[in-house]
């Protein structure tokens, strides 16, 4: 018997269902009755919650986001003193997310979704950017003003190469690799901020 609107936390149970879901077929492979199937209450209950699939993805997205939000802030504050070792822990925290949550991944990142349309959602990404932002205005301020770029622009740099990290090494899009994401990750990351000049060569 379906469980409809008397279901206890029906909300949640369908997040829970399209993460299932995400992992078996992708943020763009089911449709909302199925969500509603695997969730086992009918379609018309759903619609109490969600407008429709995209509604309940941005959910996903945005919990997600809560998440990521969280890790990036803890990495922060577990690298301190060293301004340098927390910017590097933030993007280790990037692959450990899409490591252990890859379906909220998804749903933030291959999804479609534009969190403009869902402020929700966008208000918690745009928490996820401040905690990056804040990790690399530590470590620009070690460069003279003259040779100092803006710490989002840093920010956004690493988060291009973390991302890229995750898209074609860890969710093996790019093939098999002799190194693993983690050392891609760093080298990168190092390479880059041996071009600002914030290590030395040797580093």
């Amino acid at each position: 018997m379906k469980r409809g609107y008397h279901h206890g936390n029906l909300r949640q149970a369908l997040v829970e269902a399209a993460l299932a879901l995400i992992a078996e077929k992708g943020p763009q492979g089911f449709t909302l009755s199925e969500a509603a199937k695997a969730a086992d209450v009918t379609p018309a209950a759903v619609y109490r919650h969600f407008a429709g699939r995209d509604d309940l993805l941005a959910e996903v997205a945005r919990q997600g986001f809560d998440i990521f939000a969280a890790l990036l802030e803890y990495a922060y504050d577990e690298g301190r003193p060293s301004a340098l070792a927390a910017f590097e822990a933030t993007g280790r925290a990037y692959l450990a997310f899409a490591r252990k949550y890859p379906g909220h991944y998804q749903a933030m990142f291959e999804s479609g979704l534009q969190p403009g349309q869902h402020p929700d959602l966008a208000q918690i990404a745009a928490k996820a950017r401040a905690a990056m932002d804040r990790a690399a205005e530590g470590l620009v301020r070690a460069l003279p003003d003259g040779k100092r770029p803006p710490a989002s622009m840093v920010s956004a740099h690493v988060w291009a190469v973390s991302h890229g990290v995750v898209e074609l090494f860890l969710r093996g899009n790019g093939g098999p690799q002799p190194w693993p994401p983690e050392d891609l990750l760093e080298t990168g990351i190092g390479i880059y901020l041996r071009g600002l000049g914030l290590l030395s060569p040797d580093r």
